[in-house]
């Protein structure tokens, strides 16, 4: 679980209520026909927007926003100078051995794309066009987040009207008046709280989630060709790190201490 999301949405959600009992009731915000016309409304409108099939994927995807495994850089470059080495001892046919004791599918294809001589223009392409669809899936998950925090309001607003209806056809009625106007105000307060609590920063943490394992899988695609090039695997290293912001690119003692054959 990534504590950050967890922390954010509890510690939100607590702030709120202590703001709301410390002169107030929280029995007060609580209100049914609200709650039906923002979840309905927003529930109702994003099965409008998009098919059946994207909600369920959507479901998938937001599982990244709380997974709290991430992406690590340097792991991924020592991999791939693992691999050069390899490549520089024994040639590229013995990488098919090492391919199989790759986890991520991803580099496992490139490594089998170069074991099977595949012209280098020809694997850049392949690669890059199933990162596209991959960055392209990412994107579709995240709009309907983006898509829920700007309907969430906007069925807020919507109770506001009808509560300020109801309470203009019941001006003679001052009894009335209060109830109808807490229908209008606690809409809006209820999709506002949905939108920047939950929705949009959701789909915020799976943008920077995205932008993660899109430059891991560029920084594959860049050590694959190098290796195809039968670039140095030093070269391959310092070439790779540069696609890191500084206080990343650690050297590690493996490779250090494993050295480059000439």
């Amino acid at each position: 679980m990534d504590l950050a999301t967890i922390i954010g949405i509890v510690s939100g959600l607590g702030m709120i209520i202590w703001g709301i009992v410390i002169d107030g009731s929280i029995s007060t915000f609580y209100n049914l026909p609200s709650i039906v016309i923002v979840l309905g409304g927003t529930i109702a409108g994003i099965c409008v927007a998009y098919p059946l099939n994207k909600l369920k994927d959507a479901l998938v995807v937001v599982k990244k926003a709380f997974a709290s495994k991430n992406h690590d850089p340097m792991e991924i470059i020592s991999k791939i100078i693992e691999i050069a080495n390899i490549a520089r001892r024994e040639g590229l046919l013995a990488l098919e051995e090492a391919a199989e004791n790759i986890d991520d599918k991803f580099l496992q294809k490139g490594v089998m794309l170069i074991v099977d001589g595949t012209d280098p223009e020809l694997v850049r392409n392949i690669l890059e066009t199933e990162l596209a669809f991959v960055e392209e899936r990412h994107g579709e998950g995240r709009s309907i987040f983006d898509t829920l925090g700007s309907l969430a309001p906007a069925f807020g607003m919507i109770g506001t009207l009808i509560g300020l209806i109801n309470m203009l056809k019941t001006l003679e009625d001052p009894s009335a008046v209060g109830p109808q106007m807490s229908v209008a105000l606690i809409t809006t307060f209820y999709g506002s709280l949905l939108a920047n609590l939950i929705f949009i920063p959701i789909a915020a943490k799976l943008k920077i989630r995205s932008r993660e394992e899109i430059l891991i899988k560029e920084v594959m695609v860049e050590g694959l060709l190098s290796i195809q090039a039968g670039e140095n695997p030093r070269i391959i290293e310092v070439k790779l790190k540069s696609f890191l912001p500084p206080k990343h690119r650690k050297t590690s003692e493996g490779n250090d201490k494993e050295g480059v054959e000439a």
